[in-house]
C-alpha cells in the first residue's frame, strides 16, 4: 500500500470516528428529550414544622377528689381528675334548682318564702311570707348560697309540675343529659350523716354551670360580684355577701358557686371567659373548705396558660 493509500485510510478512519462521536451526542440529546417530563417542573411539598405545645396542666397539683376543666365552646376536656366520679354536691345543687326553675317559670314569677324554708340550717336571709321575683331570688340565693331561698324555689317548681322535689330535679338533670346527677332536695343540705342532698360528677356540673350561664347570663353574672341586693314586693331590701372570696381575683368570671357540707367537703364551680366569648368551666369536688379556692384558681391559671401556649403564667 503506497503513501496515498495510507493517507486515504487515515482520513476515512477519522471521518468514521467523528461520525461516531456525533451519533453519541445525538443519542444523548434524544435520551434527555424522551425521559424528561413535559410541563412545569414539580416543586416538592414543604414539610410542615412540628410545633410542640407545652402541657400547662402537667404540674398542677390539687387536693380535690375530682375536678375538670371543660371547654364549653369545643366540648373538650382540657383537664380531668376522676371526672365521672359521683360525689356529694352540697350547695352546687342550687345550680340545678335554679336551672329547673328557669326552665319552668318566667324570670318575673313571684315566689313567696314558705315558713318551713326559714327553719332550715343556714345560710339564710329571708322571713316567711316575703315575696321576690324569681330572678331576684335566684341572684341572692346563688350568690350567698341561701338554703331558704333554694327551698322556696324548689317548692314552687315542684308544685307547678305536681312532682316531688327529687323527681322535679331529676327531670331537669335528664333534660341536660346529666347522667351522674340527682338531688333529694333543692338546697343540697345533707339529709343526715350518710345521705347528701345532691350528687353529681365534675363533668355533669361543668355542663350544668355552662347551661345556666347560657340560659340566664344576668343571674349567673351576679354570682361573680362581692355582694347581691334585691327588694321584696313589700319593699324590704335584702343585701347578701358572696360565699366565694376569690371572685375579685379571677378575671372575666361568668359564674361562681360554692358548696360545703360535712359529707361533700369543699366544692366549687366556675365559668370564665378565656377570651373573645370562649367560656371555660372549672369544677372542683371533694376538696377542703379552703383548698377548693386554691384548687380552682390553679386550674384557671393552667387553662389560661394552655390557651397562651405556655407551660405556666
Amino acid at each position: 500500500m503506497d503513501s496515498s493509500d495510507l493517507q486515504k485510510l487515515a482520513e476515512h478512519t477519522r471521518s468514521m470516528r467523528e461520525a461516531g462521536i456525533a451519533l453519541l451526542i445525538a443519542s444523548g440529546f434524544l435520551a434527555l428529550f424522551i425521559f424528561t417530563p413535559l410541563g412545569p417542573k414539580e416543586t416538592p411539598a414543604p414539610v410542615a414544622a412540628t410545633v410542640i405545645t407545652p402541657d400547662a396542666f402537667a404540674n398542677v397539683s390539687i387536693e380535690a377528689k375530682a375536678a375538670v376543666v371543660y371547654d364549653l365552646t369545643t366540648k373538650q376536656i382540657l383537664y380531668a381528675k376522676n371526672v365521672d366520679a359521683q360525689l356529694p354536691l352540697a350547695s352546687l345543687t342550687k345550680l340545678l334548682t335554679v336551672y329547673a326553675a328557669l326552665s319552668e317559670l318566667a324570670p318575673t314569677t313571684p315566689i313567696t318564702i314558705p315558713a318551713d324554708a326559714t327553719r332550715l340550717d343556714g345560710p339564710h336571709a329571708f322571713n316567711a311570707g316575703q315575696t321576690f321575683a324569681l330572678n331576684d331570688l335566684a341572684r341572692l340565693t346563688l350568690t350567698a348560697s341561701l338554703n331558704d331561698g333554694a327551698a322556696a324555689i324548689a317548692e314552687i317548681v315542684a308544685d307547678r309540675q305536681s312532682l316531688s322535689q327529687s323527681d322535679m330535679l331529676a327531670g331537669a338533670a335528664a333534660s341536660l343529659g346529666l347522667s351522674q346527677t340527682y338531688a333529694v332536695n333543692g338546697s343540697g343540705l345533707d339529709v343526715n350523716t350518710a345521705i347528701s342532698g345532691g350528687y353529681g360528677s365534675a363533668r355533669d356540673l361543668a355542663l350544668l354551670a355552662g347551661a345556666l350561664v347560657e340560659r340566664a347570663p344576668d343571674i349567673a353574672l351576679a354570682t361573680t360580684e362581692s355582694s347581691a341586693q334585691a327588694v321584696s314586693e313589700g319593699g324590704t331590701s335584702i343585701k347578701v355577701l358572696n360565699t366565694d372570696p376569690m371572685v375579685g381575683v379571677i378575671s372575666r368570671l361568668l359564674l361562681s358557686k360554692t358548696g360545703y357540707t360535712d359529707l361533700a367537703g369543699g366544692n366549687l364551680a366556675l365559668v370564665f371567659d378565656a377570651g373573645m366569648g370562649h367560656p371555660i368551666a372549672v369544677v372542683v369536688l371533694g376538696s377542703s373548705k379552703t383548698s377548693r379556692f386554691t384548687d380552682g384558681t390553679a386550674l384557671v391559671a393552667a387553662a389560661l396558660a394552655h390557651f397562651a401556649g405556655v407551660a405556666s403564667l
